[in-house]
């Protein structure tokens, strides 16, 4: 999936289910971590695309209040 398609995608998703979604990718990002370190991860861009992801959705959330401090300063 390419990055403008994953992005309209997270838009579409209500605030709450991206709370969840952003707390199930945190934490398959440190399972990741785990297993790269053990020696079991096969690809490693899996680990690269999942931190991209908790961006992305991190800046999803953020968006409404970075618009209220725009407006009040």
């Amino acid at each position: 999936m390419k990055h403008q398609e994953k992005i309209r995608e997270f838009n579409r998703i209500p605030i709450k289910e991206l709370e969840v979604m952003l707390r199930e990718k945190k934490e398959a990002l440190m399972q990741f971590k785990f297993d790269l370190q053990a020696g079991k991860v096969k690809n490693v861009r899996e680990i690269r695309e999942t931190r991209r992801d908790v961006a992305r959705i991190k800046t999803i959330i953020n968006r409404p209040t970075q618009e209220v401090k725009k407006e009040n300063a």
